[in-house]
């Protein structure tokens, strides 16, 4: 494999999954996340099929499956708490499955600068330089696929050199003004000294900002949570399921969730507008991104007067945001 040059990746660590954004691409992989332990041999019933596992990461001496199909194989791991961005066991296995997968289906590398974006209420507890800490420096990972007849496992390095922590709607808003060589729209540059609303709407949480040339108005900021976690949790009020066995129902298209997703969409309208209320009509723009969009399509951005921007990849907007931006700054520091 050949060597490329230092590489720069947006890295939007979301509660649903992880993204990463390069020049090869971007990368979307569910954080559903369980306990491996020692690898089991599968069991074989005469008559009856036998799924395929989903990857397995090693790292340090433990096992986990992520992504699809997790849940089924292990002992699942769900925390949407704030700590886990410092550094957590499960979280630096799933940074490293989506590693392995920008490697394996794009290009090699093994140095890359990352651009990092948090959450909100991360920040206000303060999370960031644990995040720099844990993530600078070199890595060694493993992972484990399924084969015909035995696993395959593949070895991995990769050296982490400089290191950007910012906010997610940075991701939004620069996915929004920026191209993908990192320079301003010259059209829509002049909207960037407006207000222009930010609506992320995640797994975890569901994000209200406004920035008036880039700078955050506190005014309309708010996050709660209220993401597509909470429309699982009006469909199974019971707890029957984990959330990443509903979630990867949703994704195959197994989760039968109309009726649910009347009252999700009035509990986030109503958000907005206790927020915002008749505000957003000043607004330049309204940049509408995150997994959860899809799902509400026109309930969201229908009372959003005319000013609702949905990117082409919603969910992948904010790391190909993030991404754009560290090519600027790298461009920058050049100059």
């Amino acid at each position: 494999m050949n060597t490329t040059a230092i590489h720069t990746l947006g890295v939007d660590l979301g509660g649903g999954a992880l993204k990463l954004y390069g020049a090869a691409g971007g990368i979307e992989l569910p954080a559903h996340i369980a306990s491996a332990g020692h690898r089991t041999r599968r069991a074989r019933a005469t008559g009856l099929r036998t799924l395929k596992p989903p990857m397995r990461v090693l790292t340090g001496g433990t096992g986990f499956y992520i992504g699809l199909g997790a849940h089924d194989w292990g002992r699942p791991v769900e925390n949407l708490g704030d700590e886990r961005f410092a550094g957590s066991p499960e979280v630096q296995a799933l940074l490293y499955a989506g590693l392995s997968r920008y490697l394996d289906d794009h290009s090699y590398l093994d140095h890359a600068d990352l651009i990092v974006g948090l959450t909100q209420s991360a920040f206000l507890a303060d999370i960031a330089p644990n995040v720099r800490s844990w993530l600078s420096g070199d890595h060694t990972w493993a992972t484990e696929q399924a084969g015909q007849s035995k696993p395959s496992t593949r070895d991995y390095a990769l050296s982490i050199g400089q290191i950007n922590v910012t906010s997610q709607a940075a991701g939004a808003l620069f996915d929004y003004f920026l191209d993908d060589s990192g320079a301003f729209i010259s059209q829509r540059k002049p909207a960037f000294k407006k207000e222009v609303g930010i609506i992320s709407v995640g797994m975890n949480t569901l994000e209200l900002l406004v920035l008036r040339n880039g700078a955050t108005i506190e005014r309309f900021t708010d996050s709660i949570t209220a993401g597509v976690r909470r429309l699982l949790e009006i469909h199974d009020p019971s707890d029957h399921y984990s959330r990443g066995e509903l979630d990867t129902m949703l994704r195959r298209g197994q989760l039968d969730y109309k009726e649910d997703l009347r009252t999700w969409a009035s509990e986030i309208n109503g958000h907005i507008e206790r927020r915002w209320g008749s505000a957003f009509r000043r607004f330049a723009a309204i940049i509408v991104v995150g997994g959860g969009v899809i799902l509400l399509n026109n309930e969201l951005t229908a009372r959003l007067n005319g000013k609702a921007y949905v990117p082409d990849e919603p969910v992948l907007a904010v790391a190909r945001g993030l991404y754009k931006l560290g090519l600027q700054r790298s461009k920058r520091r050049r100059q």
